[in-house]
């Protein structure tokens, strides 16, 4: 008892008072966003001109760019972050994610989706999602878009948690829970158990309902509304569509629809939503009227690498891996083609994962990432998804005014590699620093600490 005692009183108090020193020894702390910060580095891209400044000088203050330019004076005082040579850019925004949701690719999606709701409080989620956003922030991915299947406000908890500073991650804009048709994204249930939808989707069956859902979201605390337009045969109607975004616009917020296929990203753009995610299967005349009312398109593509990491996982024999090689090449040309026709419509493209499985061997951030190839793989320039990624995800967030862009009175939210992305965008996988509002998360291109200019 004596011994127990002295384990209570003595030698956990020690151990949590170290524990709690060390963890605050790897977390930024808010007090250092009131710094006034240089940064120098070889190059910039600052997600706007066409060509990299050079030796150029970012001046921070209360977390914010006051000055940029190449070889600025820095005034007397400031602490000077020398980066070298390496490249700056805007931090990257994934604008379309599930920071909520880890799926194994061993089972089903259905299967992933029932297990979350049913072993996984809200709020155990929501603690798992800080651990993967502060992977996303790491990686280089200083802003997501989280879109549903995070139980019910989750996703608002943890953007909140980040916010007031109790954990670290991305900037969050969230959505709550998606509305949908009777069922979800879900195959099917018994009656006995339907009633765990409601745990990841509002179901919406009328005008009503659909205006009412979009004012309990908003109430709910969404910074956005995410639709599923479609699953299978299960498809909102075009006065259903038109009720969400009215509802939605009115209030100054943006919609996101989940739509595929000819019939349901046609009521998506007639509705006039402001993204349209997935659309691996878009006519023409969709596109034309995406461009026309300048919807923007999230292509949530995973590289060729991807997918045939995917299929290594699955239990196919020799031949039935050949076999679902050669279908998934046919279709990833398809997904290619539907970019490549985009783009010349005039459709903008937003960067975006819809990352929600767990990757052997990477973080979420590092998994996330791996759209940036897929974009190149399909044509897209380096700068061209650069800009997917920065300003055009910044834009299509309502956030431009804040992120996206290296400028004057926005967030200081950066990031450098040591190579040139524009020449190979399999750089933007290999983000050595990363800044959230004047604050540093990762540096691995200099000193740990800041130098200081001379009075």
């Amino acid at each position: 008892m004596r011994v127990r005692r002295v384990i209570t009183k003595v030698v956990l108090p020690c151990a949590v008072l170290f524990l709690l020193q060390s963890t605050l020894a790897q977390t930024p702390q808010k007090g250092q966003a009131g710094k006034r910060l240089a940064i120098r580095a070889g190059h910039l891209i600052d997600g706007k001109s066409d060509a990299p400044v050079n030796s150029p000088t970012i001046l921070i203050e209360g977390g914010r760019i006051t000055a940029v330019g190449p070889n600025l004076a820095i005034p007397a005082g400031m602490d000077v972050i020398d980066l070298g040579n390496a490249t700056l850019l805007p931090g990257l925004i994934d604008t379309h994610t599930h920071l909520l949701s880890n799926y194994k690719f061993s089972i089903g999606s259905d299967e992933n989706m029932i297990l979350a709701m049913t072993q996984m409080s809200t709020a155990k989620r929501a603690l798992m999602g800080a651990a993967l956003g502060r992977e996303d922030l790491e990686a280089g991915i200083t802003a997501v878009r989280d879109l549903g299947n995070s139980g019910v406000n989750g996703d608002v908890a943890l953007r909140d948690a980040i916010n007031a500073g109790w954990v670290v991650g991305p900037r969050i804009n969230a959505s709550t829970r998606a509305l949908s048709a009777a069922g979800g994204q879900l195959g099917s249930l018994s009656a006995e158990t339907q009633k765990i939808i409601d745990q990841e989707y509002v179901v919406i069956g009328s005008v009503d309902e659909a205006r009412r859902a979009v004012r309990q979201a908003f109430f709910d605390g969404a910074d956005c509304i995410k639709v599923i337009v479609n699953t299978g045969p299960r498809i909102l109607s075009l006065e259903e569509m038109k009720a969400i975004v009215e509802e939605a616009h009115r209030a100054g917020r943006k919609v996101s629809a989940h739509a595929i296929g000819d019939l349901a990203t046609r009521i998506s753009a007639e509705a006039g939503v402001d993204s349209i995610e997935h659309a691996y299967v878009v006519p023409d005349a969709v596109l034309k009227m995406m461009a026309e009312k300048k919807i923007f398109l999230v292509p949530t593509d995973i590289p060729w690498d991807g997918y045939k990491q995917f299929l290594k996982s699955s239990d196919l024999s020799p031949e039935q891996l050949k076999q679902q090689e050669g279908q998934m090449q046919k279709m990833l040309e398809g997904l290619h083609e539907r970019i490549q026709r985009a783009m010349k419509a005039g459709v903008r493209i937003a960067a975006g994962s819809d990352e929600y499985y767990e990757w052997s061997g990477k973080t979420r951030g590092q998994a996330s990432l791996m759209m940036l190839r897929a974009y190149a793989e399909s044509g897209m320039s380096p700068l061209e998804i650069i800009r997917a990624a920065t300003v055009n995800a910044a834009e299509l967030l309502g956030w431009q005014d804040r992120i996206g862009s290296v400028e004057v009175k926005k967030f200081a939210d950066l990031i450098a590699v040591q190579g040139d992305p524009l020449q190979d965008i399999g750089e933007l996988e290999h983000v050595k620093f990363v800044m959230k509002g004047g604050i540093v998360i990762k540096n691995e291109l200099g000193a740990s600490m800041p130098m200081k200019t001379s009075k």
